[in-house]
């Protein structure tokens, strides 16, 4: 994966919160709440985790949500409500150059790449206005508007206040080394790809259609399938995504760096997750569906392009 060193990149949507506190997403049991689709507090502080098997079953973590309220994206400017100070992570990433030599600067052109391709794909291809997601670094804990989280978490979008959240210890502590997932530059790209499809079916009014939630036909399933194939609907136009000035932010994706993906993608099927923390597959305990279901649909995406193709909701085979 290659930037342009002329891009300008634009750090107004991503902030880091630092180091934090610890406590679990509000209290009760370890499950996925079922949203109503409506905003504000029908919603109920639902989250979505990449690697939640792995959290309900290895570290015990309470999923459950807290707060509400509705998504706060008004332009490209960052509400700083709930986060605690900005730790100017992200100050000196400027240019594509700076994401090229810099894995901080790489997630800031990551994030402007979909930004740019979203606010595009989404008003062309429905009848959606596209408002954009903010993210969330942190290390620790940090407060969200789903309630407060730790590290354990992993990477989540929270849709009470549309950001994504990542502890980016999770690539080497939890995916390569607990999951044996890949080790690659273009991993991250795919978990933020994904967490940000998350935020355009909140944009959609898709988590409104969630009604079941384990096993391998449910809606929870259809949901996390449907978010990867957005990731590769992005993986496929990322090297035509533009700055605010015109100039091509991504000037190269490899078959290797798709590859990435795809491993990733097997890395946290629900099946292979199950496999390595309780070695036996439990198919009507699933929640993001299996590593091959994974694949097919992130290459879905990658290969149709469009929301169409997506529609996990509407496929009668999985």
């Amino acid at each position: 994966m290659r930037f342009n060193p002329k891009a300008r990149l634009d750090t107004s949507r991503v902030q880091d919160a630092g180091r934090g506190g610890g406590g679990g997403l509000g209290g009760g049991g370890m499950r996925l709440p079922i949203p109503s689709g409506k905003a504000g507090g029908g919603i109920g502080g639902f989250i979505l985790i990449l690697a939640l098997v792995l959290l309900s079953q290895c570290a015990g973590l309470d999923l459950t949500g807290g707060g509400g309220g509705a998504p706060t994206s008004s332009g490209s400017g960052f509400d700083t409500s709930r986060v605690a100070g900005d730790s100017d992570r992200y100050a000196n990433c400027k240019t594509g150059a700076d994401a090229q030599d810099d894995v901080d600067c790489q997630r800031i052109a990551v994030e402007n790449s979909l930004f740019d391709f979203w606010s595009d794909a989404l008003p062309s291809q429905s009848s959606t206005a596209f408002q954009p997601a903010s993210m969330v670094t942190f290390t620790g804990g940090v407060d969200t508007g789903c309630g407060a989280a730790t590290s354990q978490v992993g990477p989540f979008y929270c849709p009470a206040d549309s950001r994504i959240y990542l502890d980016t210890t999770f690539f080497d502590d939890v995916l390569e080394r607990q999951l044996g997932g890949p080790d690659g530059g273009f991993v991250e790209p795919y978990v933020l790809a994904h967490e940000y499809g998350h935020h355009i079916q909140n944009l959609l009014g898709t988590m409104g259609q969630v009604r079941t939630q384990q096993g391998p036909r449910s809606d929870a399933v259809r949901l996390e399938l449907q978010a990867d194939c957005y990731a590769g609907m992005w993986a496929r136009a990322a090297t035509e995504t533009e700055d605010a000035f015109g100039e091509v932010l991504i000037t190269q994706l490899t078959q290797e760096d798709v590859q990435q993906a795809i491993d990733a993608a097997e890395a946290v099927g629900d099946d292979r997750i199950q496999e390595k923390t309780q070695g036996q597959v439990t198919e009507e305990s699933w929640t993001h569906g299996s590593a091959e279901q994974r694949v097919q649909w992130f290459v879905t995406g990658y290969q149709q392009g469009a929301l169409q193709a997506c529609d996990t909701f509407a496929a009668d085979a999985l």
